[in-house]
């Protein structure tokens, strides 16, 4: 046993090498399939992807297994462009989610990451709550779940959304003061402080919150939050960082005051109008919307989980979600999958497919569960296709997601299996075992 095995038990074995045969790949880039196809995966990265053979030989050890998918469909793991992981279930409404102490968090956040890998998504990126901490844990194999990208704790003004103060709280915090998800910043100092602060604690890019919101009780969604002096102020600490900021925005306004002041990513954007749209294609800037949030609050299943202040808010934008989604579509701006689901809500993440398929194509919706995340992530060349030298993040499927993009939504009857950094973590198929935990010896 090697010091390292000492020191960190929890470290799972190496990769097993596994050749999947006679596959149909989903081709993501072309919205296509590539069938009879065989593809290689070794030390968690696909090594080749070629025609299937039918004379193929096997040679090496028992540590490379052949499979064969006999035209199952093998696809990209699936990119959340837009979660809270730290907003976890187990409280009614969303007061009690906001008021949870963070130990309690703490220990039910590795259950999220669990249930989000198992619906198939291998990547996610986290908006707001999840800590350093959570992402090494994965990283390193104490906990199952998706690569995490993190924005630490969102930034907002006091009284913005992120400032979960009602309106007779009195209560004087002070400039860097974290609530729930946010860190307050008032002015330039505060905010340059706060971006800073956030990147030295592990954070892969800014959030911050730029208009109302509907989870917060004090502000109106049509408020534009941060001055423009402090948006830049952020923009050029994330630049300086390598870094890009994102804004959560509703309205044509507010989208434009972060993207003008230098964000290149807007969240939700329910509100958007043609020539915002068009502002935003024209520079290349992310959306990603969020519709499967609003359905849910609204939903039966969640009585009282909104305060009364919060629930005309997002009928408002509810109503605007499905609009909002095709208007930025025409206008060709590149559109990433998001859920922002929060507390039980997050049992709905899959949802999200059927929803934009009232809107979209099954092609441009997987595109913004697959390649445009992986886009925004800076990760193009790695993540959300199948091609040699990219992760081996991959889905077993049993039917075709570019003829129904809905199966998705229905992982118990259609996800054969989740396969990420190389290892099988889960599995609902006979011809395949999971690998990350290794099985006991038996002794009788």
């Amino acid at each position: 046993m090697t010091s390292e095995r000492l020191l960190r038990p929890w470290k799972p074995e190496r990769q097993k090498t596994y050749i999947f045969r006679n596959a149909n790949v989903v081709n993501t880039t072309e919205g296509s399939i590539l069938p009879n196809t065989t593809v290689k995966i070794s030390n968690g990265l696909i090594e080749s992807v070629s025609k299937t053979e039918e004379d193929y030989v096997v040679v090496g050890n028992d540590n490379e297994i052949l499979i064969d998918l006999g035209g199952k469909y093998l696809c990209p793991g699936l990119i959340d462009n837009h979660v809270h992981i730290s907003a976890v279930p187990g409280e009614k409404n969303l007061g009690d989610l906001f008021g949870l102490d963070k130990g309690i968090s703490s220990m039910r956040q590795p259950y999220v990451c669990q249930q989000m890998l198992r619906r198939g998504f291998t990547s996610v990126r986290d908006c707001g709550g999840a800590l350093l901490p959570l992402k090494e844990a994965i990283n390193d194999g104490v906990i199952q779940g998706p690569r995490l990208f993190i924005a630490g704790h969102a930034l907002t003004q006091t009284g913005g959304h992120g400032d979960v103060r009602g309106p007779h709280n009195h209560t004087d915090c002070c400039g860097g003061t974290v609530i729930a998800l946010g860190r307050l910043c008032d002015g330039v100092p505060e905010c340059i402080k706060g971006a800073r602060e956030e990147l030295r604690t592990g954070a892969d890019f800014i959030k911050i919150m730029a208009g109302g919101g509907v989870a917060s009780p004090t502000d109106k969604l049509d408020n534009v939050q941060f001055t423009a002096e402090e948006v830049r102020a952020i923009s050029e600490v994330a630049k300086n960082s390598n870094t890009y900021v994102t804004a959560h925005a509703y309205t044509p306004r507010s989208i434009r005051h972060a993207i003008d002041n230098g964000a290149t990513g807007i969240e939700h954007g329910n509100l958007i109008d043609v020539e915002t749209a068009k502002h935003m294609a024209d520079r290349d800037i992310f959306l990603t919307p969020t519709l499967i949030a609003y359905a849910e609050m609204a939903s039966p299943d969640f009585p009282g989980f909104l305060p009364i202040e919060s629930e005309t808010k997002n009928a408002e934008v509810l109503r605007a979600g499905l609009r909002s989604l095709k208007l930025a579509s025409d206008a060709g701006v590149t559109i990433c999958y998001g859920t922002d689901l929060l507390g039980p809500l997050g049992i709905a993440q899959t949802k999200e497919f059927t929803l934009r398929a009232q809107a979209l194509s099954p092609k441009a919706i997987l595109q913004s569960a697959t390649i445009n995340p992986a886009r925004r992530f800076g990760f193009p060349g790695f993540l959300g296709q199948i091609q040699p030298g990219f992760a081996a993040d991959m889905l077993i499927l049993n039917e075709n997601p570019l003829d129904d993009i809905s199966i998705f939504d229905d992982p118990d009857k259609h996800l054969l299996a989740v396969i990420k950094d190389g290892r099988v973590f889960h599995s609902r198929w006979t011809k395949l075992s999971q690998d990350v935990v290794k099985a006991a010896p038996m002794i009788e």
